[in-house]
């Protein structure tokens, strides 16, 4: 009879998917006010909360030596859900909200098929064990979070520019740039200092910001990425995606 402790890694991936789920029911339900907070607001506490149990199942896994076949084909699921298909969903709507036409809304639906592609490849390509070829899907939804806060705060910015920014950070997940993970394997300054700049550039990002910092946060990331000769040892398994 299996341990009770190989089942808590699924299980909070499965809190990953439930998050991910309900995020994706509050896209369609932008406006709608619940405790203080609106359904876009509560969406993105819930792509955050599914952030954070994506990263525990993964270390509790290490944790626990609790590894298996199945949790590795749900946890790609989840992610699918939670940081493909509920920012699509929460940018298509957004777009919608702000008057395009439907047809052009869909455009954003391009995040969660590219999404589903990086997951795949992620999965059957064995460079990617510490670092990453491609933005992780993760990312990508902090992106669209942070994206949508801006947008919430100042203007929409237009059917083109978001044409653009869909494309690019939909291709960026399956493009071949390497990038570096943001998992630390020790406190080493010397091994993390690009780790060590983007968590001191969120906290100021969102000081000066707020929620739509975290764009910029992953903008950073990207460029140090881009600029960077080569990624940094990580001793950990980069299961960010």
């Amino acid at each position: 009879m299996k341990s009770i402790r190989t089942y808590i890694p699924n299980t909070i991936t499965c809190l990953n998917l439930l998050s991910g789920c309900t995020a994706v029911f509050l896209a369609f339900n932008l406006d709608l006010p619940t405790a203080g907070l609106s359904a876009l607001q509560w969406a993105f506490v819930c792509i955050g909360a599914a952030a954070a149990f994506d990263f525990w199942d993964g270390m509790s896994a290490r944790l626990l030596h609790a590894y298996s076949p199945i949790g590795k084909e749900l946890d790609s699921l989840s992610d699918l859900v939670s940081f493909g298909l509920a920012p699509a969903f929460l940018v298509m709507n957004t777009m919608l909200r702000a008057g395009s036409p439907l047809w052009v809304s869909a455009f954003a639906l391009l995040i969660a098929v590219m999404g589903a592609l990086r997951l795949a490849k992620f999965n059957v390509d064995t460079r990617q064990t510490t670092s990453f070829i491609g933005l992780p899907i993760p990312a990508n939804a902090i992106f669209w979070v942070g994206a949508l806060a801006w947008i919430t705060d100042h203007a929409y910015p237009g059917d083109a520019v978001m044409a653009v920014l869909i494309t690019v950070v939909s291709l960026l997940m399956v493009s071949e740039i390497k990038m570096f993970s943001l998992k630390f394997a020790n406190l080493s300054l010397r091994e993390n200092v690009r780790r060590y700049v983007i968590m001191a550039a969120t906290v100021l990002f969102v000081i000066t910001d707020g929620v739509s910092g975290f764009a910029w946060t992953i903008v950073l990331y990207i460029l140090i990425s881009l600029l960077g000769k080569r990624t940094d040892p990580d001793a950990s398994e980069a299961d960010d995606k």
